[in-house]
């Protein structure tokens, strides 16, 4: 397992806009919580996908390891100041590593070595490549909801909402199966889990991309959706499913 202690001190990780983000953001809401996070696991955690992921880019034409630290981002915000307990430094580093096993050459046994079994589980977990060949991202979320590990499934929601934001690199024929996809899968699952911040960011985003008004759509945090916008989404959720007959 060449590289696997080579981390070392700080000294090894590199500057980037994207990881400089993150970073000061973590440093502001450890400020906020009773229990902050490992600063040092998280700059390892983004060197090995830095690292890992090498030259990868995107269809955005932005490195890919930008889209794993963005997740990062998005899921250190919401769980510090929604779900406390969940923010947690095995979830960040899990988030920045959760394509790591699937796209490069980063294995579940060398996470375990250089960031502990549960972390290397919970990558496994997002990992599509299963022992019988490699399964859809919303067969990875139901298989998480199956097992009770509602925890892991919330870094797949915000890697969905991720992909949401920068569909616009992708074909017409290709952002189409995902918003549809992420219709019947996702959204009922943040709508089942009762996160309205969640429920509320993939919502305008499907409707962004399936072009349906927003207006009278929110309430308030308790009861995010109109009476009115939760049957669109019922009529969202079976148009998808016929469509896909």
């Amino acid at each position: 397992m060449e590289d696997v202690n080579n981390y070392g001190d700080n000294s090894k990780y590199q500057y980037c806009a994207y990881a400089e983000r993150l970073i000061n953001e973590l440093i502001s809401l450890n400020e906020k919580v009773k229990q902050p996070i490992d600063m040092y696991e998280v700059k390892k955690g983004i060197y090995y996908a830095k690292k890992y992921h090498g030259s990868q880019m995107r269809q955005s034409g932005e490195p890919y390891y930008s889209h794993p630290i963005e997740v990062a981002y998005m899921l250190a915000q919401y769980t510090a100041l929604e779900i406390p307990r969940l923010f947690r430094t095995d979830m960040i580093v899990t988030a920045l590593l959760h394509d790591t096993i699937e796209d490069t050459q980063l294995t579940e046994k060398m996470i375990a070595y250089i960031f502990g079994s549960q972390v290397a589980s919970q990558v496994e977990d997002l990992t599509r490549v299963k022992p019988h060949g490699k399964i859809s991202s919303a067969e990875t979320l139901d298989l998480l909801i199956q097992q009770k590990k509602h925890d892991v499934a919330l870094i797949k929601l915000f890697d969905r909402i991720h992909n949401l934001e920068t569909l616009g690199a992708k074909s017409l024929e290709k952002a189409k199966k995902i918003v549809e996809e992420t219709v019947i899968h996702f959204l009922t699952l943040a709508m089942h889990l009762k996160i309205p911040t969640v429920t509320k960011r993939i919502i305008i985003l499907c409707c962004q991309h399936l072009s349906i008004p927003l207006h009278k759509a929110f309430v308030d945090n308790s009861q995010p959706l109109s009476p009115t916008f939760q049957n669109e989404i019922v009529r969202m959720q079976n148009l998808c499913k016929l469509e896909a007959i």
